[in-house]
């Protein structure tokens, strides 16, 4: 979370939404106790700190469960951040609203009655909390009544959607900041939207 000239170019947030079963679960688990076997000390999936061997084998299986995904994305080019929105306390509640704002009216939630936001920690605990009421409060905002709805924050350890969402936005990560494509390439199929919120001709709102 560094906005000076020596941070990165881009930072990227990205979701994966799923409906019941999840069946991506169970073939990540057994790679997770294939690897035990093997002498892998491997806790969770997290795709940066991961060999690439690793990283082949859990993209083989987001590959494989592909259709059963929608990955979104939002991209936000630091420098044209306002320093306003710079603070975490808006900067993170304000983009989660732009990432999700088309996702629940997907196609993909037709007939579904309540849908589980379910976030990684924020990783800034002094500030946690105040993020985490604005983010509700933003969705509130946008869901109004039109939707049951709730949200939680886990540890992406607890969770292997969010550690798909992890790889996939890792993915994303690396073609904007690196011009790395070979990951994305990997996933590009289940990526229904990929939007740079401060590109020329793009409309954004406070």
């Amino acid at each position: 979370f560094n906005f000076s000239p020596r941070g990165t170019r881009y930072v990227t947030l990205s979701s994966i939404t799923a409906v019941r079963p999840f069946n991506f679960t169970l073939k990540l688990d057994n790679l997770k106790h294939d690897l035990l076997e093997q002498g892998h000390d491997i806790e969770y999936f997290h795709a940066s700190e991961e060999a690439q061997p690793v990283r082949d084998r859990v993209f083989a299986i987001i590959q494989e469960y592909i259709d059963e995904l929608r990955i979104d994305s939002l991209i936000v080019e630091k420098r044209k951040v306002e320093p306003a929105l710079r603070k975490e306390l808006r900067f993170y509640p304000e983009m989660l609203r732009y990432l999700l704002r088309y996702l629940v009216e997907s196609p993909m939630l037709a007939g579904i009655d309540e849908i589980l936001f379910v976030t990684d920690l924020i990783p800034l605990n002094k500030k946690r909390k105040a993020i985490e009421k604005a983010i509700r409060i933003n969705l509130g905002r946008m869901l109004k009544n039109r939707r049951r709805y709730r949200i939680m924050h886990h540890a992406s350890k607890s969770s292997y959607g969010l550690q798909v969402a992890d790889y996939c936005n890792w993915a994303i990560y690396r073609k904007w900041n690196t011009a790395d494509a070979r990951s994305y390439n990997l996933i590009k199929e289940g990526i229904t939207s990929e939007y740079e919120i401060f590109a020329a001709g793009s409309t954004h709102y406070y």
